[in-house]
């Protein structure tokens, strides 16, 4: 990654922090090539502080870090894109933004944390996981899993009891997308098919 820190005329480049998760956008703050390559080696956003004039890591005083999911510099070389796990609210006035909204996201967002989650351990496979004894068992398991939770599901439903059949239908969702990712696929997927469909 080739960053432009001329083009403001004092060494200084833009960084838009963005939630990894929500996608709420937090804050925005500038960094020197310093700042730049702290943050990259820590994993903490650290910005060049214009008033103090000197690096500023987010959190250092508050506790309130910005761990650095990714990276991204845009097409003019110029201004960085930077996805955060935020520790905390992020504004100094304590709001989650420094637009003062709420960053607590969609519930529906947790679905593709939780489909992260399921890929990283199919790559990990660690020990002792429900989700690796899963992938280890193969299609078969899996398959007869989503089927098992499908009827649970139903009897939920059948039987008026709203709160086993939540229950079961998060556990047919959770196997389901193990299935998915067995077979190299993601809930994405099946969100962009059902789009299609909507149209």
């Amino acid at each position: 990654m080739t960053i432009n820190y001329n083009k403001l005329g004092n060494g200084l480049i833009p960084a838009i922090i963005q939630d990894a998760v929500t996608y709420k956008v937090l804050m925005l703050g500038f960094m020197n090539e310093e700042a730049y390559e702290k943050t990259k080696a820590e994993r903490k956003v650290t910005f060049y502080s214009r008033t103090k004039e000197r690096l500023w890591t987010k959190g250092e005083e508050s506790g309130n870090f910005l761990n650095v999911v990714s990276m991204a510099i845009d097409c003019d070389d110029d201004t960085l894109l930077i996805k955060v796990n935020p520790v905390g609210p992020v504004c100094h006035k304590g709001t989650d933004t420094c637009w003062g909204e709420d960053n607590s996201g969609d519930d529906i967002m947790f679905l593709k944390t939780l489909q992260d989650f399921i890929d990283k351990r199919k790559d990990e496979m660690p020990e002792g996981s429900y989700t690796t004894h899963l992938f280890t068992k193969g299609v078969r398991k899996i398959t007869q899993k989503v089927g098992e939770e499908a009827i649970e599901t139903v009897i939920g439903a059948m039987a008026n009891d709203d709160e086993n059949f939540l229950y079961e239908g998060a556990d047919l969702l959770y196997h389901l997308i193990v299935l998915l990712t067995h077979k190299g696929y993601r809930i994405e997927d099946l969100a962009r098919e059902l789009k299609g469909r909507h149209k």
